[in-house]
């Protein structure tokens, strides 16, 4: 099946979730996310912010700024495909609606973090599988800014269980998620992180 294809079955599977379940799920999600040391020994988290049916990130970002971290959303620049990770002190006044339709911080309130000073990257697929291999929205924005980052800044890839598949068709440039938490459990992709 080609990625198109894979994109479209998945997203259709998802959007058929009710809030209720999202809501469910994700708060499963969160609470396996904070018990990692890989969360604990963070100072500063990057997270997507949620759009549609995708995992409630937003708990989790304010949970961050709680717990005395900083917690940083993307701003894409879109002719070039790339991130700008950004500073969130208030997830209402911080963000809005930008491109596609993804909540995303304002010129206003961009406040720019090199991506060298991130310790841990919340980021978003559409399918993943076992091995870590991620299916993202197609845009590449990740990708590239994965080049960026401390080569061991783990990648984190909060998904649905109906998100796990079998095989995730890859290109020789993808970068594997080092986890992916789900509302049932955590897969360590690399062998090299700690979850206890």
């Amino acid at each position: 099946m080609d990625k198109k294809a894979i994109r479209r079955r998945i997203i259709r599977q998802r959007d058929r979730l009710s809030q209720e379940e999202i809501a469910g799920k994700s708060r499963s999600i969160a609470e396996r996310l904070y018990r990692l040391p890989a969360y604990r020994d963070a100072r500063v988290v990057m997270y997507f912010i949620t759009f549609g049916s995708e995992v409630d990130t937003r708990p989790m970002v304010e949970k961050t700024i709680k717990n005395g971290k900083m917690a940083l959303a993307p701003k894409p620049v879109v002719k070039r495909r790339e991130l700008i990770p950004s500073q969130i002190l208030d997830l209402e006044r911080d963000l809005v609606p930008g491109a596609y339709n993804i909540p995303e911080p304002t010129e206003k309130t961009l406040r720019p973090v090199e991506p060298e000073a991130i310790d841990l990257i919340i980021v978003p697929g559409v399918a993943f599988d076992q091995k870590g291999n991620r299916l993202g929205y197609g845009g590449g924005y990740y990708d590239r800014f994965f080049q960026h980052l401390k080569p061991q800044t783990p990648l984190v890839a909060p998904a649905f269980e109906l998100q796990l598949l079998q095989e995730v068709p890859v290109e020789k440039w993808d970068r594997r998620v080092d986890m992916i938490i789900t509302e049932k459990r955590v897969i360590i992709t690399n062998r090299e992180l700690k979850i206890t």
